[in-house]
C-alpha cells in the first residue's frame, strides 16, 4: 500500500478507486450530515459538500499512492458527496408535498445521467490529459454543487422559544438543562427512537435486502457477457442501456407515484419494482446471446429506476418531512453492511461455483424476497393500523355516549332530590300563572 512505481500502475486502479470510493462514502456519514442540515439548514451543508468534493479531486491529481487517492477522493470527496445527498433529499421534502413523488423521481433521475455521460467523458479525459489533468477537470465540475447549493432557498422554521426569550432567561434555562445536554446531542446524532416505529423497521429490512443483491449484478455484467463470447466493447455498452433506461424511468416512476391512486399505496409499489427488479436477475442465466442480453439490461433498468426513484419517497411517507432528515441519515449509515457484503459474497459464488449465473440467483432471490416482505407485512401494519383507528372511534364514541348519558342522569337525580326547582319549573313553563283556588 506505498508508492506505486508509475503512472501507468495509478491509470490502471484509478477507476477502481473512483468507483469503489464514490459508491460506499456517501452513505458512511448519513448522521453526521442529517445533524448538520437539522441545525443550519440545507444551503449551507450543501456548498461545504461541494466545496469538499471540489477540493478532493483537486489534492488527489497530486498524489502517487492508491491510499492518497483513497484518503482524498474516498473520505474527503465522500463525505461531500454525503453532505449534498442528505441536504438535497431534505430540501425536496420541505418544498413539496403534492407533488413530492414526482420531484423525487426528477431529482434522482440525475444518478443514471451521470453514470451515463461521465463514462465516455472520463475515457475522453483520461486519453488526452492523464489521470491527474482528469481529476482536476473533474474536480472543477464539482465545484458547481456549490452553486447548485446557493439556489436552495431556506425554508422559515418556526421560532424556537427559547431562542425568543430573554437573554438572562436563556442563561438561566441553560443552567439548570446542563446535565442532559450531552444524551440530547447524542439523540440528535443517532435517533434509535426509530426502531420503535414498526413501519420503519419493515421498510428498514426490505430495503437492507435490496442494496445487498443491487449492485453486484452491475459489477459483473459486462465480465459475465463476456464469459459467453460477447465482445468487450459491446460488453460495456449494456451497462449504458441499462443506465439510458434508468434516466427516463425514475421521472416517469415519480409521475405515476404522484398519481391519486398510486399515492396512498406507495409503499406497495415500492414492493411491486422490488419484485420486478429481483425476478429479472433470476432470468438472466436464460440469456445467453447478446440479444436476450440486452433485453436483460432494458428490463434491469427498468426496475433499478423504479425502486431508486421511490426509495427515499417511500421513507418521506412514513417518517413526514420534520424526522425524514434524523430518519435518512439513520438509513444511510445501515446501508453501508449490506453495499460492502453483497458485491464480495457474489464474487465468492463466481470463485466456488465457476460460473456468474450463481450470482444473479443470488441477487435476484434477496431482492424478490424482500419486496414480498415489504408487501406483506405493509398489508399486515396498515391492516393493524386501520384496526387501531376504528378502536379509537368506537372508543371515543363510547365515551361521548357514556358523558351524555350520566349528564342525563345527573339532572334527572337533581330534579328528584330538589322538588322545589321542579315546582319552579312547572311554574315557568305555565305562562298564565294559574292557581288552585279552594
Amino acid at each position: 500500500m506505498g508508492k506505486i512505481k508509475g503512472d501507468k500502475d495509478l491509470t490502471r486502479h484509478y477507476n477502481k478507486t473512483l468507483t469503489q470510493s464514490l459508491l460506499l462514502c456517501p452513505f458512511f456519514p448519513g448522521p453526521v450530515s442529517s445533524m448538520l442540515v437539522s441545525r443550519f439548514g440545507s444551503r449551507p451543508v450543501v456548498m461545504m459538500g461541494g466545496l469538499m468534493c471540489g477540493v478532493s479531486m483537486v489534492t488527489a491529481s497530486f498524489g502517487s499512492s492508491i491510499v492518497y487517492l483513497y484518503l482524498c477522493i474516498g473520505i474527503i470527496g465522500g463525505w461531500g458527496l454525503c453532505f449534498n445527498l442528505n441536504a438535497s433529499l431534505t430540501i425536496i421534502s420541505k418544498y413539496f408535498l403534492a407533488k413530492r413523488p414526482l420531484a423525487n423521481g426528477l431529482a434522482m433521475a440525475g444518478s443514471p445521467v451521470f453514470l451515463c455521460f461521465l463514462a465516455p467523458v472520463n475515457q475522453f479525459l483520461l486519453g488526452h490529459y492523464g489521470w491527474r489533468g482528469s481529476l482536476l477537470i473533474l474536480g472543477g465540475m464539482m465545484l458547481n454543487c456549490c452553486v447548485a447549493g446557493a439556489l436552495m432557498r431556506p425554508v422559515a422554521q418556526p421560532c424556537d422559544l427559547r431562542a425568543c426569550a430573554p437573554p438572562q432567561e436563556v442563561k438561566q434555562t441553560n443552567n439548570t438543562k446542563s446535565s442532559g445536554s450531552c444524551m440530547k446531542n447524542v439523540k440528535t446524532f443517532v435517533d434509535l427512537s426509530f426502531f420503535k416505529d414498526q413501519g420503519f423497521i419493515i421498510y428498514l429490512v426490505g430495503n437492507v435486502m435490496f442494496i445487498f443483491g443491487a449492485y453486484a449484478p452491475i459489477v459483473f455484467l459486462s465480465a459475465y457477457a463476456i464469459s459467453l463470447g460477447v465482445e468487450e466493447y459491446s460488453a460495456a455498452y449494456l451497462l449504458s442501456i441499462m443506465g439510458f433506461v434508468d434516466m427516463f424511468v425514475r421521472p416517469g416512476t415519480g409521475l405515476i407515484a404522484n398519481s391519486k391512486w398510486i399515492r396512498p399505496r406507495i409503499q406497495y409499489l415500492f414492493s411491486f419494482a422490488m419484485v420486478f427488479n429481483g425476478t429479472f436477475h433470476l432470468l438472466c442465466p436464460l440469456m445467453t446471446t447478446y440479444t436476450l442480453l440486452v433485453a436483460y439490461a432494458v428490463f434491469f433498468g427498468v426496475g433499478f429506476g423504479m425502486v431508486f426513484a421511490l426509495i427515499f419517497e417511500c421513507l418521506m411517507d412514513l417518517m413526514g418531512s420534520q424526522r425524514f432528515p434524523s430518519a435518512v441519515g439513520l438509513v444511510t449509515i445501515i446501508e453501508c453492511f449490506p453495499m460492502l457484503l453483497g458485491p464480495p459474497a457474489a464474487g465468492f459464488l463466481v470463485d466456488v461455483f465457476g460460473d456468474y449465473k450463481y450470482l444473479f440467483f443470488m441477487c435476484g432471490g434477496v431482492i424478490t424476497t424482500g419486496g414480498l416482505f415489504l408487501f406483506v407485512m405493509n398489508v399486515y401494519n396498515y391492516n393493524r393500523l386501520d384496526r387501531a383507528s376504528r378502536g379509537d372511534d368506537a372508543e371515543q364514541n363510547q365515551n361521548t355516549t357514556e358523558n351524555q348519558e350520566q349528564v342525563s342522569s345527573s339532572e334527572a337525580q337533581m330534579e328528584l332530590m330538589d322538588p322545589e326547582a321542579n315546582e319552579t319549573n312547572t311554574a315557568q313553563l305555565d305562562p298564565e300563572g294559574r292557581q288552585e283556588t279552594g
